[in-house]
């Protein structure tokens, strides 16, 4: 019998969808590695292993068997995916541009360094069939535009610290129309924000989907409470003052990424009290979520505090979680775990927090939550999809 790997239900998936890999045809109680690999935007390239043995049939199923060594030990059906690392340090993996599936080649083979046995590639595809993208720079909007083939359906604007695609892609994929954008453009010039740009963004979705409410319901993934770092305007008034950062309580690490989480200054003391964020004046729903384990800032902290705030104020308009051994970076499900990466804005590397198998599981848990909050919160009959783009 040849040896065969299969990956089921197809090899050909989205990005945030699971799949089964088996692999049949060995020796009974064969031990063998697997191997993952891929390539992100930027052409670094990250690897996983995991060594297995085969049952009594020789056959491996990573629904069911358990890593004995490798990138992780354990039950683990995704963990080849989880743990793709690569060579160099504190790499992040860039997979951002919608119309680029992430490519995954799964391959077995012999004990540890033996041969190719047999293999198969993998295509997580970020947007899905009948998904429209459209890139739209108009005044001071520079993003993508992602549209479902059908509606009514309600719309969402994604906002990134910097420009990805992949969770805005995903989305539409669900039946959200969602516009991404960044928050900084390319290097970001670090002066002030401006509420103008978004509220730009908003007017942009209202002329083209005219039906749309917006403001019915937030997402809020590991923020601050504050206006962190930049002040905030608004027609050229300075709304939020900045919330400073301290270089001189980054700590060092021996791998050589320094933890920031402790370089913020203190939100709640007098003189800082005039960057918060006056969430209690908000009238829309909130999900906020925080990663305990967040080694970028006390992400737990700030949503309590803005938790505590709207309950003094008779509040009931949100719902929180937090996830215990999760890091900074919550991202759509099945993609690498980034332990450190560049930190573009504080210009060091930098640990992200959270442990990995704990921050994955937290991935999908919040995945599907999101996508349950704004279909509760938000009015699907109130949308038209027929752009005027």
């Amino acid at each position: 019998m040849a040896i065969s790997l299969t990956l089921l239900p197809s090899a050909r998936c989205l990005f945030d969808e699971p799949v089964q890999v088996k692999v049949a045809g060995l020796r009974s109680n064969q031990l063998v590695t697997l191997r993952a690999r891929s390539t992100d935007e930027r052409g670094v390239v990250f690897n996983s292993s995991a060594s297995y043995r085969a049952d009594g049939s020789g056959e491996i199923d990573l629904n069911r068997d358990a890593s004995l060594s490798g990138s992780y030990v354990g039950v683990e059906p995704m963990g080849l995916l989880r743990s793709l690392k690569a060579d160099t340090s504190h790499k992040y993996f860039y997979k951002d541009k919608a119309l680029e599936p992430f490519m995954v080649n799964f391959s077995v083979h012999e004990e540890e360094e033996g041969g190719i046995l047999a293999e198969a590639t993998n295509e997580r595809r970020l947007i899905g069939d009948g998904v429209m993208r459209v890139p739209v720079e108009v005044g001071n909007i520079q993003g993508v535009l992602f549209t479902p083939p059908e509606g009514p359906f309600p719309a969402v604007l994604d906002l990134g610290t910097l420009m990805s695609e992949k969770r805005a892609s995903l989305l539409a994929n669900k039946g959200f129309i969602v516009l991404a954008l960044p928050i900084f453009i390319g290097k970001p010039k670090l002066e002030r924000m401006n509420l103008d740009d978004f509220e730009e963004a908003v007017k942009f979705l209202q002329n083209h989907f005219p039906k749309i409410t917006l403001f019915e319901a937030v997402v809020w993934i590991n923020g601050c409470s504050a206006s962190a770092v930049l002040p905030l305007y608004y027609k050229n008034r300075q709304i939020l003052s900045a919330l400073k950062f301290d270089m001189n309580k980054v700590i060092s690490t021996q791998s050589g990424a320094f933890i920031i989480k402790y370089a913020m200054h203190d939100s709640l003391k007098e003189e800082n009290k005039a960057s918060l964020v006056p969430i209690e004046r908000a009238s829309g729903q909130f999900l906020f979520v925080a990663s305990e384990d967040d080694f970028n800032w006390d992400s737990k902290a700030y949503m309590d505090e803005m938790v505590d705030r709207l309950k003094r104020h008779g509040k009931e308009n949100f719902e929180s979680v937090s996830y215990p051994e999760a890091g900074h970076y919550l991202e759509p499900p099945f993609g690498p775990y980034c332990h450190s990466s560049f930190h573009g804005f504080v210009g060091i590397p930098v640990l992200w927090g959270g442990e990995p198998r704990a921050h994955a599981a937290a991935e999908v848990h919040l995945w599907s939550k999101i996508q349950e909050f704004f279909r509760t919160h938000l009015d699907c009959d109130k949308t038209e999809t027929k752009s005027k783009l």
